[in-house]
């Protein structure tokens, strides 16, 4: 949104649940609009022909040039079944790699979606081959390519924050997750992988940055696991700190169950951090075993806990494989470069 406001589009944000991933504020040409005073995932048909009305009637009112929504199953079903178009669906990696597979109502979403979608989006080769499964959508009409990143602000470099010096870690080895805390995401997974780590590396630390639906457990879980002091949960933080965050760290791991391109794998790779996440998909695309970090099986703490310790253990190795990640981000995750893609295809729509 932000940057087709800054290309002169006129924005119109529709969101479909109170759930905010990102803290930055939209810019202020954006209009968000407000369809319901109630927010809440759809949970009943009802609910569900409800959203559709509205949407239809807000289409009408609007009378957009080009609609873009996602994920397939949520947003994007819901405009399908409001008869947006020219519709430009976008697959958040995990709708289409792990969802459309997961049961026939989802696979009826997934097709119904698919089929009266102009154009695709997708940022891995892997939700490609998943949307040629499930539509006969032309080639042409599947756009891959990785969101990329802000490489003006996710740099290598030393850290403004004192969180070391204050939290008593300037002699610890520092891990860090920037997941949100849902069910996909596997923080449990993390928590445990880190209790494992820890007890063999009592000089580990984890900068645990997120929340999410699963809040409550997984603090248990840090409580249970007596990771109080080795573990720094904040919560969500600013964007402008985020690059900080990972400047003061010595790894970036995700337990990730399943990944498209993440924004965040890419964010700490740019910043020089060698990177620890799951064996699938589109990190395949991104993270060479040993040579700029070290895959583990999803889902599994015991795997997860050995390939962070081979990285964290060491030193002169992670520092090579921080520079191979800068490297890469920087012939690969420019957002400045990539967005045009996707600009066009919305121009051509448009037009």
């Amino acid at each position: 949104m932000m940057s087709f406001a800054a290309e002169g589009w006129q924005v119109a944000h529709l969101p479909m649940v109170d759930e905010r991933l990102d803290e930055r504020p939209l810019p202020a040409q954006v209009d968000t609009l407000r369809w319901t005073p109630d927010l809440r995932e759809p949970a009943t048909s009802a609910d569900w022909i409800e959203r559709e009305q509205r949407l239809r009637t807000i289409l009408s009112d609007v009378s957009p040039d080009v609609v873009i929504a996602g994920p397939v199953q949520s947003g994007a079903y819901l405009a399908a079944l409001a008869g947006a178009s020219p519709l430009v669906t976008v697959s958040w990696g995990t709708d289409m790699l792990v969802d459309a597979d997961r049961n026939a109502q989802l696979r009826m979403a997934t097709s119904y979606t698919l089929d009266r979608s102009d154009a695709v989006f997708g940022d891995c080769r892997a939700v490609r081959e998943a949307v040629k499964r499930h539509a006969g959508m032309p080639d042409e009409c599947i756009v891959t390519f990785p969101w990329g990143i802000d490489l003006d602000r996710f740099t290598p470099g030393a850290s403004a924050l004192p969180l070391r010096l204050e939290l008593e870690w300037e002699d610890c080895e520092v891990f860090i997750s920037t997941r949100t805390w849902e069910p996909v995401y596997a923080i449990d997974v993390m928590v445990e992988a880190f209790a494992l780590v820890h007890s063999e590396r009592p000089a580990a630390r984890l900068i645990l940055l997120g929340d999410g639906s699963r809040r409550n457990e997984i603090h248990a879980s840090i409580s249970d696991h007596a990771l109080g002091s080795a573990v720094y949960a904040p919560g969500r933080v600013s964007y402008e700190t985020l690059p900080d965050y990972f400047r003061t760290s010595d790894v970036y791991v995700s337990s990730a169950l399943s990944d498209g391109t993440s924004v965040s794998l890419l964010e700490a790779m740019a910043t020089g951090l060698p990177v620890v996440v799951g064996d699938s998909y589109g990190n395949l695309e991104w993270v060479e075993a040993g040579v700029n970090g070290e895959l583990a099986r999803p889902g599994d703490a015991e795997s997860l806990a050995e390939a962070m310790i081979s990285v964290i253990a060491d030193p002169p190795r992670a520092g090579r494989m921080g520079e191979s990640n800068v490297a890469v981000a920087r012939d690969r995750a420019d957002w400045s470069k990539n967005f045009p893609k996707l600009a066009r295809l919305v121009e051509e729509l448009a037009s």
